[in-house]
């Protein structure tokens, strides 16, 4: 190789080296956190946005995935900027986005179709629009499932039997209140807290979806599962404003989709665990009691709906509870 030969090769080498590290240094690391196990409706909704995200950025938005339990430090982390996005129940939104609480009202929703139905249309964006107002951008709704109460060694044949009881909750106003008209002694905690707290008896009981009980071995510490459903619990995926704003239009459009598919995976794990979880519960030896009298639960929280009506309005209120499938 002759001296000219030799300098082309090494300007060349050192073109593809620069063009590498400018590469490397044009890809975006989003931290996304998430509040359960890998192998759970959040874990899979992680694992479901990083393959899409990445893959419709082009490779230039590396998600890395991370657990990280307390809900509310999340939320509060990438409001702050100090991580992208994370993933989580929406109990402790409302402590961020309060009008985001109104999802929270006993027996809001009837079914899946009605609760996922509502937060897909113009309601749930509607809600999503508020965020950025509050240093929080609302990439996709996701879930938790409906909630159902589990106790210790106390049994409970109806709500008469609840009262006095301290029962674990999100630290979320509304779920305190409605559990206060039922007479109950709201025991709001971090989720990491629970665990052992049902071990020391700290609290009589807590609740929870299905999902959350199952993958994190809730039933291990309990005696007794009340299907009781009496409140819809959303999952929220969000993001740091300023961490969206500054992404390529390409990226943005990435993190949508991956977002879609977050909840699409998310959602149908939920409807997996809901109907092979109850029965791997009562396999594992928890007692598992089908409430067929909901409506005795419902009226044992229905003094709350006044607080709620004037909190959130009447007319929202009865527009969530007649939506319909168009």
């Amino acid at each position: 190789m002759n001296p000219s030969q030799s300098t082309k090769t090494a300007a060349l080498t050192s073109l593809m080296l620069a063009a590498g590290i400018l590469t490397a240094s044009a890809q975006t690391t989003l931290t996304l956190t998430h509040s359960s196990p890998a192998d759970s409706h959040f874990g899979l909704a992680a694992t479901a946005f990083k393959k899409v995200a990445e893959e419709k950025s082009g490779g230039t938005i590396n998600v890395v995935i991370q657990r990280m339990d307390n809900e509310r430090e999340a939320l509060e982390s990438v409001q702050f900027g100090s991580q992208e996005c994370a993933m989580g129940s929406a109990g402790p939104l409302g402590n961020f986005v309060a009008e985001t609480r109104v999802l929270d009202v006993p027996f809001l929703f009837d079914s899946y179709k009605h609760a996922r139905g509502v937060l897909d249309s113009e309601v749930g964006q509607e809600l999503l629009a508020l965020f950025p107002a509050h240093g929080l951008y609302g990439v996709a709704w996701l879930e938790n499932g409906f909630r159902n109460l589990t106790t210790g060694s106390k049994a409970v044949h109806s709500p008469d039997d609840l009262r006095g009881m301290k029962i674990r909750t999100m630290e979320n106003q509304v779920h305190m209140q409605a559990w206060q008209a039922a007479g109950v002694l709201p025991t709001p905690m971090a989720f990491s807290e629970l665990p052992s707290a049902l071990q020391q008896g700290t609290v009589d009981g807590q609740e929870n979806p299905i999902p959350v009980i199952l993958s994190n071995n809730l039933d291990m510490m309990q005696k007794h599962l009340y299907l009781t459903r009496h409140v819809y619990s959303p999952g929220i995926f969000v993001c740091n404003p300023d961490f969206i704003a500054g992404l390529t239009d390409e990226q943005k459009a990435a993190v949508e989709e991956g977002g879609k598919a977050a909840s699409a995976a998310n959602r149908a794990r939920v409807e997996q665990d809901e109907t092979a979880g109850i029965e791997t519960l009562r396999k594992r030896g928890i007692e598992v009691v089908e409430v067929t009298d909901r409506d005795a639960y419902r009226k044992a929280m229905a003094s709350a709906n006044a607080g709620f009506e004037s909190q959130f309005g009447a007319d929202l209120l009865k527009r969530i509870r007649d939506w319909k499938a168009q």
